[in-house]
């Protein structure tokens, strides 16, 4: 199937993907509101048993900041250890162009097990990092000189902050890709805040950096996005930012949050690791080439 889905095809894909959801905690999935939009456009491959799905796997032909198209595949859990997710990669790989990169989220010995099948090679690690915020020592924020905080305002801030945001991450396949629409249409989502969306500015109101929390549906708060403009690096301002974020999300009175940061991301590691935060998880992309730099 190719595009947009029909509202048939549309429930039986939500159907698999909250199964999955329930036993292995991802992807991030509501009974009641649409695809996710990472499972929207693009090519989609069900496997059907009997009427129902058993597998889902969606090719994102437009590719990431990169231009490289990414695959999720999945496979209901109770339908596991058949050769379901086996065929799914190579119906996947035979549409996909070269350097293709696939997820493999909790880095699951059975995707690692496909992969090394195909010849795919581990290109690329993003950790799952927690804090438990009713035992973390978190010092207040200390902002340089000219540096202030302020909140998010929808309607105003989106141009300047995808901009701050394209330099922040010109480096990385998802975040670098942001555009205003993509701010706008996240304000819609009903997770979003902007009482927990901080900007560093400096005296003339130039945004700096920021940082965008998220509060998860069960409770479980998230350091969404941490990004500063290259040219504001230094001096601990992606650090301040980072506790204002926490702050909040204490005051809110949560008792845990999570952040994604790249494993190879060493600045941003030591930072999170020296704030309290501790791997939880890991996930992982196979490539059909085997360098970073496909």
């Amino acid at each position: 199937m190719d595009g947009a889905l029909d509202g048939r095809h549309s429930a039986l894909i939500r159907s698999l993907l909250l199964a999955v959801a329930a036993e292995d905690g991802a992807p991030e999935v509501s009974a009641d509101r649409p695809l996710p939009p990472d499972f929207r456009g693009g090519e989609h491959l069900l496997a059907m048993a009997a009427d129902e799905p058993v597998g889902y796997a969606h090719l994102d032909t437009g590719g990431d900041a990169f231009g490289r198209q990414v695959v999720e595949a999945f496979v209901r859990p109770d339908a596991r250890g058949r050769g379901i997710g086996t065929e799914l990669v190579r119906a996947v790989l035979e549409r996909a162009t070269p350097g293709v990169r696939l997820w493999s989220h909790g880095d699951h010995p059975a995707a690692a097990a496909i992969a090394a099948r195909f010849g795919l090679t581990k290109v690329r690690e993003m950790l799952k990092m927690r804090l438990d915020l009713t035992t973390a020592d978190l010092p207040a924020p200390r902002w340089r000189e000219g540096v202030r905080v302020r909140t998010f305002v929808p309607g105003q801030d989106e141009a300047a902050l995808v901009e701050v945001n394209r330099r922040a991450f010109d480096w990385h396949p998802e975040q670098g890709a942001l555009s205003v629409a993509d701010v706008e249409a996240t304000e819609k989502e009903p997770w979003f805040d902007p009482a927990g969306f901080f900007l560093a500015v400096d005296a003339d109101d130039r945004v700096l950096g920021f940082h965008w929390t998220k509060v998860h549906p069960g409770g479980e708060g998230e350091v969404y996005v941490v990004g500063v403009d290259p040219a504001a690096q230094g001096g601990g301002l992606g650090k301040a930012l980072t506790l204002a974020g926490l702050a909040h999300l204490v005051d809110l009175g949560l008792s845990e949050v999570i952040l994604y940061v790249e494993s190879d991301n060493a600045p941003a590691v030591t930072v999170y690791r020296g704030l309290g935060f501790e791997r939880a998880q890991a996930h992982v992309q196979y490539s059909t080439l085997d360098t970073h730099g496909d």
